[in-house]
């Protein structure tokens, strides 16, 4: 909705925006859209940032998906990204699961 008039509008969402809709995505229980999110980012050429990263393996631990959470957590270590508290804590509720 939003994302689509952006993008008519010619405006170009960045790394900002794609965080804060993999946020959103988390938020509303959709880890599959949240995952598609990051593909599109990455074919646009952006790199994903800690946020985008721990907002993600948020979205797969609530969706059940905690495999795919730890390796998310592996290829942000891959990048050289430093995890946050908030990434870690993620993490954690990936292991109870």
């Amino acid at each position: 909705a939003l994302f689509d008039e952006l993008q008519q509008r010619g405006l170009e969402p960045n790394i900002i925006t794609y965080s804060a809709l993999i946020s959103a995505c988390e938020k509303g229980g959709q880890w599959e859209k949240a995952l598609k999110l990051l593909d599109e980012l990455q074919h646009r050429g952006l790199e994903p940032t800690i946020v985008t990263y721990s907002s993600l393996i948020s979205a797969c631990v609530k969706g059940g998906r905690w495999e795919t959470a730890l390796e998310l957590f592996a290829e942000l270590q891959r990048r050289g990204l430093e995890p946050t508290i908030i990434t870690y804590s993620a993490l954690i509720s990936a292991c109870g699961n």
